[in-house]
């Protein structure tokens, strides 16, 4: 047999040798005595199932990284965080994970203190980390990770991004869907290894139940030419023909021809077939290890010495668990690659602002500012079907854009854009939102890992908003539950004219690390004072002098959005003149401001409140979301005063905007009259 199969198998072994010590063992971890319960852990958990099909795609392809006459710089994603076992027995295999966690040494004793700590590793936990190989994607949310590696392929062409996907995992709508949005953007290079164990957590997966002519016509309708190859015992002669197949799917894709490779394999292969008189091999019973009693059900024990011992661990380690043989050769030879740490050279050089001019409508500013950050290199704007609607047709042919009517997809394009350490930004309504609800969350939690490394922000602009659209057409949960978060990469931000809206997407577009939610509306609103501009995009707030009396304030208004701003003018303009010495206006660009500082960056401490909002004045906020977001972030502050808010709730029905607006109480006549309500009560409590 050849040298590289050879070193297929025993890194496949390690890894999964490595896997099964995790699971269930304390003690002996090189069996270099007989097992006996004592050495064994007393509950032992985790997830099994991945773990044999996603070591032998990750062991394959480190190995055909490595190959010099082949080699292709291939950047492996697990798409399954329950694979984060084979994560850390790989990583401590190479010795990456001693890099990391100095006490996880890759030797006998590294690996007894691995095996002690696992679930909860020093931080890193049992789920897929981006601290090492192959944790690219935040795995533990089901169904992102085709489409994140097509995003992140796009931004690094020499690169092919190789996302390893379960079979239960085709299932969700963002996979399914990212199949087909692929013919969107041909130039990607992404190889999908699919494993198709059979099963999902609770039954048989869609996919495990086609045959194979089913499953070829499947993956060929959505454009992808399938190569199936099948494992059932972990050969050499298998190892040999994956390794064929992979050679062949790499080759297709370098010369962008889309390809998918279909691991078929039973579930938990390799590991007990039955147990108390029962199948578990290619079952669900193998989601997790089926070995949970081994202090005290001597076939349990038994089954793990020869499960652990059909490894054959002595070929791999020598006495003090340093790699022998083949397993070091492997070592040697395979290589993970990762998406580049830094932005290229010319495109950090080239960055470009759309300058400080005035714009007088959403669409020129919008148009404006993506074409100056275009033109730097290194940036793409993604929308679902929506440029035209939302008045930025003049974005749609740009070789930069790219549309698709699968939000969720989109949102995994940008994430894997800029985890490339690309720019961009994913404009769409702002009803339709809330499906990047979980993405979002699940990629906050990925960049909270990863926040000493500097990744370009994630950017939406969400426009369209309910206040001028149909009745399904109103949703501004997105921002609601972001802001409830309490994460401080969060930033929402209410320009109240087009002038801001360009300046809050170029400060956007430049930031790092973030999560910016632009909100403005596609319909051309009045223009406010420009002079305050500078001080909103620094401070994130500012005091609107022609709107707000010279002394001190019996009552404060603060404006978050464009049709806020619009409308507290109009109402301002109504009152009488003695009542309009009373008011202060606020303009507030980034809602955040208003958080408690020592949740939110930008948040304003308490003097700072009472610079901008008064010593005792009453308040008033008009915001174009819900509500509820404004009294989070008030939490329990301000209750030395009246505070109201009015924002979005849900109409009982269809109704024509200015109705609506009136009975939400955002018009200027309903605005009019709780102004004079506030003052009328600040004066008799005066």
């Amino acid at each position: 047999m050849d040298e590289t199969t050879l070193r297929a198998d025993a890194l496949w072994r390690a890894a999964v040798y490595a896997s099964v010590g995790l699971l269930h063992l304390h003690e002996n971890v090189l069996l270099s005595e007989p097992l006996t319960a004592a050495h064994t852990k007393p509950r032992p958990s985790g997830h099994w199932g991945t773990v044999p099909g996603t070591a032998w795609a990750l062991g394959h392809i480190g190995l055909a990284a490595g190959d010099a006459a082949h080699g292709q710089r291939l950047v492996p994603l697990l798409g399954a965080g329950h694979a984060g076992v084979v994560q850390l027995a790989m990583a401590w295999l190479t010795g990456e994970l001693g890099r990391v966690r100095s006490r996880f040494s890759r030797n006998r004793e590294g690996l007894t203190r691995l095996c002690q700590a696992f679930p909860e590793v020093d931080g890193l936990g049992s789920e897929v980390t981006p601290h090492l190989l192959a944790g690219g994607f935040c795995g533990g949310r089901l169904g992102g990770a085709l489409a994140f590696a097509q995003g992140a392929a796009l931004a690094v062409p020499d690169h092919i991004v190789m996302p390893v996907i379960g079979d239960g995992e085709c299932e969700t709508p963002t996979t399914a869907a990212a199949w087909l949005a692929g013919n969107a953007i041909p130039t990607a290079r992404v190889l999908p290894v699919v494993h198709v164990n059979g099963f999902r957590m609770g039954g048989r997966s869609l996919l495990g139940e086609m045959a194979e002519g089913q499953l070829k016509t499947y993956a060929s309708g959505l454009g992808w030419h399938p190569l199936i190859t099948e494992v059932t015992d972990g050969s050499l002669e298998e190892h040999r023909a994956f390794r064929h197949a992979l050679r062949e799917a790499v080759e297709m894709t370098a010369s962008r021809r889309r390809c998918a490779l279909f691991l078929c394999c039973p579930k938990g292969w390799g590991g007990p077939e039955t147990m108390s008189g029962r199948r578990v091999l290619g079952t669900p019973r193998t989601h997790k290890t089926p070995l949970t009693n081994l202090w005290r059900d001597d076939e349990q024990l038994q089954l793990l010495r020869e499960w652990l011992a059909s490894y054959r661990p002595q070929e791999l380690f020598d006495a003090e668990g340093q790699p022998t043989g083949a397993l070091a050769r492997a070592l040697d030879a395979a290589r993970w690659h990762r998406l580049p740490s830094e932005r290229p050279e010319s495109e950090r050089k080239a960055e470009a602002t759309p300058g400080q001019g005035r714009f007088i409508s959403f669409a020129e500013a919008v148009t404006t500012t993506v074409g100056a950050h275009s033109a730097a290199g290194g940036f793409r704007v993604f929308s679902p079907d929506e440029l035209g609607s939302n008045r930025l047709g003049q974005l749609v042919d740009m070789e930069w854009s790219t549309e698709v009517l699968a939000e969720e997809v989109l949102l995994e394009w940008l994430a894997g854009w800029t985890a490339a350490r690309r720019r961009g930004v994913l404009i769409s309504y702002e009803a339709f939102a809330p499906l990047f609800t979980s993405g979002l969350v699940a990629h906050l939690k990925q960049r909270r890992l990863q926040a000493k490394l500097p990744v370009p922000s994630l950017n939406l602009v969400l426009t369209s908003y309910g206040w001028h659209n149909v009745y399904s057409h109103g949703d501004p949960s997105l921002a609601t539950t972001l802001l409830a978060l309490g994460d401080p990469a969060v930033h929402v931000l209410v320009p109240a004219d087009a002038t801001r809206t360009a300046r809050a997407l170029d400060v956007a577009l430049h930031s790092e690390g973030q999560v910016n939610v632009v909100v403005a509306g596609k319909h051309i609103t009045a223009d406010q004072p420009a002079h305050t501009i500078e001080k909103e995009v620094t401070r994130g707030l500012a005091v609107w002098p022609d709107l707000s009396g010279d002394a001190e304030p019996d009552l404060t208004v603060v404006v978050a959005g464009d049709l806020p701003a619009e409308t507290a003018r109009r109402a301002i303009d109504g009152l009488a003149a003695a009542d309009r010495k009373r008011v202060r206006t606020v303009g507030v660009l980034d809602l955040t401001v208003l958080g408690d500082p020592q949740i939110w960056p930008r948040g304003l401490a308490d003097p700072d409140l009472r610079h901008y909002l008064g010593d005792h004045a009453s308040l008033l906020v008009l915001t174009l979301g819900h509500p509820a977001a404004v009294w989070g972030l008030l939490g329990a502050r301000l209750r030395d005063r009246h505070v109201e808010v009015t924002g979005w709730r849900e109409p009982p029905g269809p109704m024509p905007q200015k109705e609506l607006a009136a009975s939400l109480g955002l018009d200027a006549d309903g605005v009019g009259r709780a102004m004079r309500t506030l003052l009328a009560e600040r004066r008799r409590s005066a």
